[in-house]
Order: C-alpha cells, then sequence, then structure tokens
C-alpha cells in the first residue's frame, strides 16, 4: 500500500499566472512616453512615418496631463512655437500628477508613527499644509457635554500649538444651527441633576423674546435678575397653549432619540424643510391661535413673561447662548459672539457671565476685535474692558489697525480721544496724518472691502473739487476736530507735504502755517518761538523693538539738527535694554547721502533741546509704560556733550514700543 501512495502523483498548487499586458496599451503608453523626444527631434530623412499608437482623428488634439499640456503626437514640429515649448516642459518634468500624490500619500512610513497604542496623527511638516479637521481630533480631544445633541457646535477644548489656528470642518448637506439648537444644546448639558430617567424634564416657563418662544425651567432663572422679577409679576402656572411647528417638535423628536447621524434622520430633515417652507407662505396670514400653530405636545402649565429689546446687538443666536448659560456654571461662550452675549447678559441681568464675557474680552483684544469690544464695553459699564481696549489702540492704532480695513469701525469720538493721548505711539508725525486720511476715506467709501492703497487714497481725494479743500466744505465739517489733533508742524518731509497738498484735505491756511513755522524756524537756528506746551507741540517719532539685532538705530532730522535714536539691548538673560539720542556731526558716517548733501545743517556748536524718551509694552493684557519725563539738554558736537541721559530698564517684553519726543525752545 505504502509503494501504492507512493506512485500517485502528488497534487502541488501553482498560482494563476496573470494575464498578459494588451500590446496595444503597451505601445500607448510608450507612445505617449516618447513622443516628446520624438517631437523635438526634427524632419525624418527617410520620409517614413514614426510607429506609434493608433489613435482617431477626433484624439489629435493636445490634452491636459499632470501639471503640464503635452505634446502627444510624434510628428515633427516644424515652426510650431506652443508645441514645441510644450514638448520641452514634458521632458524637464522628471513627475507627474500620479507620483505627486504617491509621494505625498498619507501612510505609517511618512508619518513616523512608531507608538502604536496611540491614535494615528497626520505628519505635519513643511511639505504639505496643516490639515486638522474636527472630526480627525476626537479621539484627542475631550467632547463637552451634551455635545451630541447637536454636532455643529461641538467644541475643541485643545487643538495642538504646532497646527495654528484651522477652521472648523462643517459639511456642505449640514443644515445650519439655528438660536433654537444652540439653546438645546447648552441647557440639556445641565439636565442630568434630574437623576437617570428625567433628564427631559418638562419646562414650566415660557419666555417670549425677540419673535421666539424659549422654553426654561423656574430652578436655572435665579441667575438672572431680569427674569426673577418678571416671574415674580407674571401669574401662576397655569393651561397655556402657545406657538410651536409642528415640523420643529417633529426635529425634536429626531433628536432626542439620539438619531441625528442616522440617514432617515437626513432624509426627514430635507422633506421637512420643504415642508416648512411651503407651510410659512400660507401660515402667514393665520393666527397664534389657529389650529396649525398648536401641537398637543406644546399645551401644558406654566407661566409666560414677555421681554423686549430695543438694543441691535441683542440677536436671536445671542439670547440663545447667553440662556443657555444658565444652565451650567461653566461659560461657555465663542470669541466671535461675545459681544453680542455681553449685550443678552446685560438685558437679562445675568451678572455672572457678564464678568465671564469681559474675562473673555481682555484675553483677546486684537485688531479685529478691539473697536466691537470697546463699543459693548462702553455701553454695559465694563470699564476695566474699555480702559485696556484704549491702551491696546493707543500703542497699536498706527503700527497695526492703520493697517486693516477693521479702521473704518472705530468712532470719530475714540479716534479724536487716542490721537490726543500722551500714550500715542507713532513712527513720526506724518503716520498720524495717514492713518487720519485712510479713515475718512472708508468712512466716505463704506462700500470698500479691502484696505485701499496709498495711491488710491491720493487719486480719490484728488479728484474732488477744488473750490476748497475737504474739511471746509458742509461734509467735511465735522471732520476738522479730527485733523486738528495732527501736529503739523512735524511733517518736515517735502514729498510728504507734496501729497497733503495733492489731497487737498486741509484748508489753505493750515498749508501756510505749517510751511511758515519750518521755515521761520530755519531762519532762527532752529526755535521754535511759536510752540510752548511741550505735551503738545512736541515732535515725535518711534520704533518698535521686536526680533533680533539687538540694536536698533534711527535718523531724526529736526531745522538743521540730525540725531540718531538708538536702542541697544545689553543682557539677553535679563531682557535689559538702553535708550538714548545722540546729535550727529556733519561729516558722521551715519548718514546717508540724501542727509549729508541735499540737507540744512546747522554749524551752531550748541542746541538747547528739550525731549523726552517713552519706553511701553503689554504684558499678559496690562500696559506697562517707563518715561524720563521731560528733560532739558544741551546738545554739543563733542563726546561728552553729545549724547543725552541714557534710560536702562530690564525684564521688557517684546515688542517694545519707542517713543522720542523734542521740542526746541527759544535760545
Amino acid at each position: 500500500m505504502a509503494d501504492d501512495d507512493t506512485k500517485k502523483p502528488k497534487t502541488v498548487y501553482f498560482p494563476s499566472i496573470p494575464p498578459k499586458v494588451p500590446a496595444t496599451a503597451l505601445s500607448y503608453s510608450k507612445s505617449v512616453q516618447e513622443a516628446p523626444y520624438r517631437a523635438l527631434v526634427g524632419v525624418v530623412v527617410d520620409g517614413k512615418e514614426v510607429e506609434r499608437h493608433h489613435e482617431s482623428p477626433r484624439y489629435r488634439v493636445r490634452r491636459q496631463t499632470g501639471l503640464t499640456n503635452r505634446w502627444r503626437l510624434p510628428e515633427s514640429l516644424y515652426s510650431d512655437l506652443l508645441g514645441s515649448s510644450q514638448a520641452l516642459k514634458a521632458i524637464n518634468m522628471p513627475f507627474n500628477q500620479s507620483l505627486v500624490e504617491v509621494i505625498t500619500h498619507e501612510g505609517p512610513k511618512q508619518s513616523m508613527h512608531i507608538d502604536m497604542s496611540a491614535p494615528y496623527s497626520f505628519r505635519q511638516i513643511d511639505d504639505r499644509p496643516a490639515t486638522f479637521p474636527a472630526f480627525a481630533t476626537r479621539s484627542r480631544t475631550t467632547l463637552e457635554p451634551g455635545a451630541l445633541a447637536n454636532p455643529l457646535t461641538v467644541r475643541i477644548k485643545s487643538i495642538p500649538k504646532s497646527v495654528g489656528s484651522v477652521r472648523s470642518f462643517v459639511p456642505k448637506c449640514a443644515r445650519p444651527e439655528t438660536p433654537k439648537d444652540i439653546f438645546l444644546y447648552h441647557s440639556k448639558k445641565s439636565m442630568t441633576f434630574l437623576g437617570p430617567g428625567k433628564q427631559h424634564k418638562k419646562h414650566d416657563v415660557l419666555l417670549k423674546a425677540l419673535g421666539m418662544d424659549w422654553e426654561l425651567h423656574r430652578p436655572f432663572l435665579q441667575k438672572s435678575e431680569s427674569l426673577t422679577q418678571l416671574l415674580k409679576a407674571s401669574e401662576d402656572p397655569k393651561m397655556q397653549k402657545y406657538y410651536r411647528s409642528p415640523v420643529s417638535e417633529t426635529l425634536d423628536n429626531y433628536i432626542v432619540k439620539s438619531n441625528f447621524y442616522s440617514n432617515e434622520y437626513q432624509n426627514t430633515n430635507h422633506k421637512l424643510l420643504v415642508v416648512e417652507a411651503s407651510e410659512a407662505e400660507e401660515t402667514q396670514s393665520k393666527g397664534l391661535d389657529h389650529p396649525a400653530h398648536i401641537s398637543e405636545k406644546r399645551v401644558g402649565s406654566l407661566s409666560v413673561i414677555h421681554l423686549h429689546f430695543d438694543d441691535p446687538l441683542v440677536s436671536q443666536r445671542a439670547m440663545a447662548i447667553a440662556l443657555g448659560n444658565l444652565y451650567h456654571d461653566d461659560l461657555d461662550v465663542d470669541l466671535s459672539d461675545v459681544a453680542g452675549v455681553l449685550a443678552a447678559a446685560a438685558a437679562l441681568g445675568f451678572k455672572q457671565l457678564m464678568e465671564g464675557c469681559g474675562t473673555i474680552m481682555l484675553k483677546s483684544i486684537n485688531y479685529r476685535t478691539v473697536c466691537t469690544y470697546h463699543l459693548a464695553a462702553s455701553k454695559y459699564h465694563q470699564e476695566h474692558v474699555v480702559l485696556a481696549c484704549e491702551r491696546w489702540l493707543e500703542l497699536n492704532l498706527i503700527p497695526e489697525l492703520s493697517m486693516h480695513i477693521q479702521l473704518r469701525e472705530m468712532s470719530s469720538e475714540l479716534l479724536q480721544k487716542i490721537l490726543k493721548s500722551s500714550r500715542l505711539f507713532t513712527y513720526n508725525e506724518y503716520s498720524v496724518y495717514r492713518n487720519l486720511s485712510y479713515w475718512l476715506f472708508l468712512q466716505l467709501n463704506p462700500q470698500m472691502q479691502l484696505m485701499p492703497s496709498h495711491s488710491t487714497v491720493l487719486a480719490y481725494f484728488n479728484s474732488l473739487p477744488k473750490t476748497c479743500s475737504f474739511l471746509e466744505t458742509d461734509d467735511g465739517q465735522m471732520y476738522a476736530p479730527l485733523f486738528s489733533t495732527v501736529r503739523l508742524h512735524g511733517i518736515i518731509d517735502t514729498t510728504n507735504i507734496q501729497d497733503m497738498q495733492i489731497m487737498n484735505i486741509l484748508p489753505q491756511s493750515w498749508m501756510v502755517r505749517l510751511l511758515s513755522q519750518h521755515y521761520q524756524a530755519l531762519q532762527e537756528g532752529g526755535d521754535m518761538t511759536s510752540l510752548k506746551q511741550f505735551n503738545v507741540n512736541a515732535i515725535r517719532q518711534g520704533f518698535i523693538v521686536d526680533d533680533e539685532p539687538h540694536y536698533h538705530s534711527e535718523i531724526l532730522s529736526l531745522h538743521g539738527f540730525h540725531f540718531e535714536l538708538k536702542a541697544i539691548r545689553q543682557s539677553s538673560e535679563n531682557h535689559t535694554y538702553q535708550f538714548y539720542m545722540q546729535r550727529l556731526k556733519p561729516g558722521d558716517p551715519i548718514l546717508s547721502f540724501r542727509q549729508c548733501e541735499r540737507q540744512t545743517f546747522s554749524m551752531r556748536s550748541d542746541r538747547e533741546v528739550q525731549y523726552s524718551i517713552t519706553v511701553q509694552y503689554l504684558h499678559k493684557g496690562e500696559h506697562h509704560m517707563e518715561s524720563t519725563g521731560v528733560l532739558t539738554h544741551k546738545f554739543g558736537l563733542g563726546e561728552k556733550t553729545s549724547k543725552s541721559q541714557v534710560i536702562s530698564l530690564d525684564n521688557l517684553k517684546k515688542p517694545i514700543y519707542v517713543s522720542y519726543a523734542l521740542l526746541f525752545p527759544a535760545s
């Protein structure tokens, strides 16, 4: 039997041989690769046609292939310059789009994902932009309680610092969140205190405000002074019928049953939205007592209160967030809604929320929010926020806000107050005039969506009638107090004065007085006889110390006298800096050719100068300022007399705003 078994042929497994690639496919890919080379060879000597893949005449056109528009035909190009350019691009391009996608694809090897216990994270390197959608961070973030009730308002607690600010991802087919959705998200977070099975306790208070019905629970309304007083003055709970759309009730049932993510909900939601739109037109003329507006579940024993608002800052969305925060102690307010929520909290008498909004504002003041925050904080008596916004504007109005379209949101009263402040930082006096001209342009052209260029502003004011200046017209008289804050005598550059004349904003008498002051100062050795008050008339120039180098220097030229303004870092560990100014000699190498050869130099051996050096910076929302005060010094040309007093400061935080102010008294 053993011999018979050995004689039987053994069944051996062989894998099936893969089918051969069709010859047409091989010839097609080969012809595509060789086509640019053959086309660039030129005319074939023996006159034979080059063998290539068969194509019908309708395909004998240029096609977009990869990153280049390649020439696919192998015939000679002759004088076809476009074809030659495309053929050269095809040869010089080493990778097509397919290869690029293969090289940059997501994979464990590229991301160096060594820790298998941790969730996979997308690699973030220079050749790949940062992508961090909300759905990809759920495994690494903490979702707030009740987030599943409304997935459109999921809050991400922490995002890696390397990613930066990334927009949240919202599917195109998603239903936009409504004020009712926002309120439900907040209110359902704290309903678990009632115990298991009682999370959806029936409401007992109905608030009618902003054209909506807000279903509230009496225990949570004690935080609001306004609602508490309205409840005391209202009638006892009784059976009430009130408006509630049947469509909204159906949607609520789906949300309660946690079917928000199901396909059935999406289909039903789409159908109900269509029905709701059609029913809206039919029910517009029907009263609130009409059966079409009443649902059986919306008839119960409750108290009805009314609250009226005349404030445009209070929107339905802001009211939904403010009422929702009644249900939990930890405040949940987005930066984009904080101004409106502050207005709603003030109307509700919700002091805890008002204080929380003020804290959020203090930590998020920037050029986008400062004007809105200042308006809301001024209206609702948040004095600490108002002060913080004004301190931020005093330092950043000229260097930052003046470069963005949000400048038009600044009121004329606030702008005048900031320009008159002794703490205002400016690069020079012309920067103040330039900022005002841009602000005025944005007020006269409210349809602008982007910050205009200097040539645009110049051309606009130059196009106005030349019968008189703009400030002398009926429309421009209201802006005269703003331009009176500009220290025109500090604008020395002739190019800047020429631009001011072209704009024709200032009256002619102002320009004549400016030029006469310059001429008089040059004739009297620099004396500014008509300028007496240092805090109002001193000429300012400043700079910002932000990054390296550790040495900063600028030149201030005034009526034949030239000064070097210096800032030197002494210690990087203690962040120690020294600030001072020094008079320059006519042949000093730091002066430019234009300053040495074209500008006036005074040969006076000494010049009495009143000056002040001010150093400011913001740290953790607090404003810090150090100043020498008003000092007087005779600046000579010697080493000992040419330097001002040196101010040395420790523990400075960048950016550092340094301002120098000068005034030449009569001598």
